[in-house]
């Protein structure tokens, strides 16, 4: 097979919308690049719930063989995006309120400890940085593409990890990223307006960390938080997933 280049990918094969647009970080490892190629194609809304992705159509779309294709399969299992079923493949979880309710209550939780050790080890470079996300939040205009909301809602975010200095807190958020990705894009499908709150709640959060006050931290992440959570819990989900996460494994050899 040939070199895989995941960057700029814009056609369509059968059953795979292409067209992401992933992050630029190094990857070390073709199996590396496969994961993070999928965890784009999932954050941007590439699949549909409950759709069965084939590992033949994504080999040749990202021109690598089907091996590293079911390796990241079975990660993208573990990280509950994906159902892997015996003897028919991989399909799209199907998102559910526990679901939600899972993940909001897990990121409510690490963020809080986050954004009350960020606040107290913010100075003027950091908040630089966090401004510039800011600015460009304040430009968005007109119809944004959820893929953009998303982009930048979670480089802000990123950041208080970043700034809390807890490693093993930005590892657990590492493994959420790509869920609360897929929930913020689905948030933004059904209630699109980040253009008209996206900058505003931001720099609330933001002003919030300013003061440097670790309870007045924790209560601006729960107010954050609590505005996309209630927006998902209106959408017409299921109690459950129809596959439960204890039932998903790996298909038989």
């Amino acid at each position: 097979m040939g070199r895989l280049c995941p960057y700029g990918v814009k056609r369509r094969m059968a059953g795979v919308r292409m067209g992401f647009a992933p992050q630029e970080i190094a990857r070390t490892t073709l199996g590396e690049a496969v994961l993070a190629a999928l965890h784009d194609m999932i954050a941007a809304g590439n699949f549909q719930p409950g759709e069965h992705l084939k590992e033949a159509d994504l080999a040749l779309a990202l021109n690598v063989s089907r091996g590293p294709i079911r390796d990241a399969f079975t990660q993208l299992a573990s990280e509950g995006h994906i159902v892997l079923r015996p003897h028919r493949g991989a399909f799209m979880t199907v998102l559910s309120q526990a679901d939600v309710e899972e993940v909001h209550s897990l990121r409510l939780a690490i963020e809080q400890l986050a954004a009350q050790l960020a606040c107290v080890r913010m100075g003027e470079e950091e908040f630089a940085v966090m401004d510039a996300v800011l600015g460009e939040m304040e430009l968005i205009s007109g119809d944004v593409e959820p893929r953009d909301a998303v982009r930048l809602d979670l480089r802000f975010h990123d950041l208080i990890y970043q700034f809390s200095g807890h490693q093993r807190v930005q590892r657990v958020w590492s493994s959420l990223r790509s869920q609360v990705s897929f929930f913020l894009h689905t948030r933004n499908v059904h209630y699109p307006d980040f253009v008209h709150v996206g900058h505003s709640e931001h720099l609330e959060l933001r002003n919030a960390l300013s003061i440097r006050n670790p309870d007045v931290a924790r209560a601006a992440v729960s107010k954050h938080l609590a505005g996309a959570y209630e927006r998902l819990k209106k959408l017409p989900l299921p109690d459950t997933s129809p596959v439960g996460h204890l039932q998903r494994r790996v298909p038989d050899q």
